[in-house]
């Protein structure tokens, strides 16, 4: 069986389309148009004898070829700037103390460090995950580097995106047929739980709190067990519950703004400045879209 070298620029292209969540993120990425990343998967797909990506209605999917393929990657892309690194003398180091909510961490958080981690090894991060009234003055008062959040008014940070707000329950108890509606709620600062009580107000729905949590797992713990309906980040939203809408009774919610908000204390920092621009790069370009690995 003939054995055809692994091309850089196709593994990079390959990491590049599964962190930015489409071919047109990734050419912005690797500085190529879409059809030249197109192009170099083609290649890859050939070298290896196997498709790696498989496509439907909505986004692609990593074979189980590909995401075998895509471990080597990283490691090769991390090898290589190692390396770079090493015969330049320009490798980052140092700490940042990040802050992210619960809901952001996984589908948002997760894609940014596994592109950060690989440039910069000899960077350390310390992550707290908290709400994100808890994490603002965090920043504020420089005891955080540097936050994911939901701001709460247009001046705190650099937006990135809107992340919609959804109304949850469980279709094993239809607790949205009650009246007064029985809600689940966060911390009295939340700025989902003010958005939940002002659309039933505006909407005239009568509700009762009866439970409340600074966690998002409490939250869909009293959704599943039928104490509750919640709103919740929609990207946070376990697939056991159902999203309920107009035809539950229950009307639209606001999006939250989602920012990265950076303390002044950091300023100066090329560490913080490398994941700051990480950030906003790549969740301004994709606004949370991301492809299956």
């Amino acid at each position: 069986m003939s054995y055809r070298d692994l091309q850089f620029d196709w593994l990079q292209c390959l990491v590049a389309v599964v962190d930015a969540g489409s071919l047109s993120g990734a050419a912005g990425e690797v500085h190529r148009s879409q059809s030249a990343v197109s192009m170099q998967l083609k290649k890859l797909e050939d070298a290896v004898g196997h498709r790696l990506l498989e496509r439907d209605a909505r986004k692609q999917h990593l074979t189980p070829e590909g995401e075998t393929l895509l471990g080597y990657a990283r490691r090769i892309l991390e090898l290589h700037a190692e390396a770079h690194d090493a015969l330049n003398g320009d490798a980052l180091t140092g700490q940042v103390r990040l802050g992210v909510p619960d809901d952001y961490a996984a589908r948002y958080l997760t894609p940014v460090l596994k592109r950060f981690a690989p440039r910069h090894s000899a960077v350390e991060i310390e992550l707290d995950c908290e709400q994100s009234t808890a994490l603002i003055p965090r920043v504020a008062s420089g005891d955080l580097d540097l936050a994911l959040i939901s701001r709460d008014h247009a001046r705190r940070g650099t937006l990135l995106f809107h992340e919609p707000m959804v109304w949850v329950g469980s279709a094993q108890f239809e607790l949205w047929r009650r009246d007064p509606l029985p809600i689940a709620v966060y911390e009295s600062a939340s700025l989902a739980r003010r958005g939940a009580i002002h659309a039933l107000a505006q909407q005239g729905r009568r509700y009762r709190v009866v439970y409340h949590s600074s966690s998002l797992a409490g939250q869909i713990a009293a959704v599943e067990s039928g104490l509750a309906v919640a709103a919740l980040t929609h990207c946070s939203v376990p697939p056991q519950l159902q999203v309920l809408g107009a035809e539950h009774g229950l009307g639209p919610l606001a999006p939250m703004e989602v920012a990265v908000y950076r303390s002044r204390a950091s300023r100066g920092s090329k560490a913080v400045d490398s994941l700051q621009n990480l950030l906003m790069q790549t969740l301004r370009q994709s606004g949370g879209a991301r492809v299956t690995a």
